[in-house]
């Protein structure tokens, strides 16, 4: 990896929504909610234990995944559009 890929990969990961144990018995939407959206870290004693994530995201991982890796030389000014879009939306801060 290119190190000014890697600066930007950094700058787009986000970390993992954590909730501990006890969220699950007390506030028993929110760990499902925010789970749809992306995989969250399910913490006892402030370690990640579990990782619940949503079906499809548990059958896109037991299928290997279908993620495929362009140039952006090789996309479309369409679907390069998209990404953009994506990614814009993926760095939105959740107010919910």
């Amino acid at each position: 990896m290119h190190e000014s890929s890697a600066r930007a990969k950094d700058r787009i990961m986000q970390p993992m929504p954590r909730f501990n144990a006890s969220d699950f018995t007390r506030h028993r939407s929110d760990p499902f909610d925010a789970a749809i959206r992306s995989p969250v870290a399910i913490t006892k004693h402030r370690k990640p234990k579990f990782v619940p994530m949503s079906m499809d995201q548990c059958q896109q991982l037991a299928r290997g995944g279908t993620r495929q890796v362009r140039l952006l030389d090789e996309m479309t000014d369409a679907r390069k559009t998209l990404m953009i879009e994506g990614l814009e939306r993926d760095l939105q801060p959740n107010v919910d």
